[in-house]
């Protein structure tokens, strides 16, 4: 297994990290902690300033997603939920980050730029460090598969590490069809897909905010598309952006299965609904996959080296 690791032990960050911005469909202003968390915690969210001054844990996991659709959300709306997740997760995921607690003061992640990169930014800031707990890693043992209206996701077995390949096809000529295929790793994931940017039309804004969607939406943070023109002054950030940030969106969903996969996911003009529906159909047949842990637990590489004495002490960075 070594060749699809990066630290025998389970990580979490150095530090506390800040980061503040707004919500691209609700459009209000909100903040978040990323704290250290202990071994065997897991990624959660807390979500703060509810009604009475509640607070709810929400686990960042694929049977606490509500809904779907535009965006991931996990929770529900009536004891309190967290949208937009994907661009956090994927960060947290490619940085190889195993144990972390989300402090949230809103209902949706901030859209910072749009990509992830804004979050691995902050995760560099606060470092990271080994714990003592063995990290376990989530093996697909036979193909699981989801289809609807011709589009499809799967996971298949893949011994060498978690590999993505992505297809998409559009009727603008602009994006037409595209396809990737990638081994990642945090090394690929920053030089290839974490500055990729979210997307949208601009015939579909009207309709979207009249929805209560892309509230926040603008030109700083989401690659906008008419017909077969891209409004923003700087255009693409690569030549295939919109394929790359698909399979961004891809990683963060299938973070939600709480460990790191050792497989192959393929997907044919996939996204949330179907990438979360991947990981239901995945864990509903338990001959399917299988939990392996790092026997390696006493042996520490890749680029993760830093130690702290005591993780929930850390200052925070901003």
């Amino acid at each position: 297994m070594r060749d699809v690791m990066t630290s025998s032990r389970q990580v979490t960050l150095a530090r506390r990290s800040r980061l503040a911005g707004h919500g691209v469909h609700s459009g209000k202003p909100v903040s978040i902690i990323l704290h250290p968390a202990a071994d065997n915690h897991g990624i959660r969210f807390l979500r703060t300033g509810l009604e009475g001054g509640r607070e709810r844990l929400i686990a960042a996991r694929h049977d606490a997603v509500s809904a779907s659709e535009l965006c991931t959300i996990i929770g529900d709306n009536e004891s309190g939920d967290i949208s937009t997740i994907e661009h956090l997760m994927a960060a947290l995921y490619a940085t190889g980050i195993d144990n972390l607690l989300v402090e949230i003061d809103g209902a949706e992640v901030p859209i910072m730029d749009g990509s992830s990169a804004p979050f691995i930014a902050a995760i560099d800031r606060a470092g990271l460090v080994n714990q003592k707990s063995a990290r376990r890693y989530l093996r697909v043992l036979k193909p699981v598969r989801v289809e609807k209206d011709g589009k499809f996701s799967e996971l298949v077995p893949y011994a060498r590490g978690f590999r993505l390949t992505v297809e998409i096809d559009f009727t603008t000529a602009l994006i037409g069809r595209q396809k990737k295929t990638l081994d990642l790793t945090p090394e690929s994931f920053r030089d290839e897909l974490q500055h990729a940017r979210t997307f949208g039309f601009l015939k579909d804004v009207d309709r979207l905010r009249q929805a209560g969607f892309a509230l926040g939406a603008s030109l700083e943070n989401t690659v906008a598309i008419n017909g077969d023109q891209i409004l923003n002054p700087e255009g693409l950030r690569y030549r295939d952006e919109f394929i790359r940030h698909k399979m961004l969106d891809a990683v963060g969903d299938l973070a939600l299965s709480g460990l790191p996969i050792i497989g192959h996911f393929r997907s044919w003009c996939s996204g949330h609904r179907m990438n979360v529906a991947v990981l239901d159909a995945l864990f509903a047949d338990r001959t399917a996959y299988e939990t392996v842990e790092d026997s390696r637990a006493e042996a520490v590489i890749g680029p993760v080296r830093t130690r702290v004495a005591a993780i929930a002490c850390a200052p925070a960075v901003d």
